[in-house]
């Protein structure tokens, strides 16, 4: 080989090696692009669950809260019929008596 035809060969090589090389960049720049686009929307992702969850666990709260104003009314309201029942039962007691007088006043 004579010297014109190795650096032709040489500057071919080159020429190959540095087209490989842009191409190279040119997709590690592109895979660049796409891992940030995924690792943006994957922040997004996460800011949104976060979020989510913020407002599941204040419902969880309120719920909480409802429940256990509900069990208090719940055990209000049953000292209240027991108390209403107590009273009921009395005033029976108190007409019986009446009815019984009555009846002696009547039999008599």
């Amino acid at each position: 080989m004579s010297p014109a035809e190795q650096e032709t060969d040489s500057l071919g090589s080159l020429e190959e090696r540095i087209q490989r090389a842009v191409q190279l960049v040119l997709r590690l720049r592109e895979e660049k692009e796409a891992a940030l686009n995924a690792a943006a929307a994957a922040r997004d992702e996460v800011a949104s669950t976060k979020n989510e969850l913020a407002s599941t666990k204040a419902e969880a709260d309120d719920a909480q809260a409802e429940a256990a104003a509900a069990k208090a009314e719940v055990e209000r309201l049953s000292d209240e019929v027991k108390s209403l029942q107590d009273e009921r039962k009395q005033v029976r007691g108190r007409i019986e008596r009446l009815l019984s007088q009555i009846d002696q006043l009547d039999a008599g």
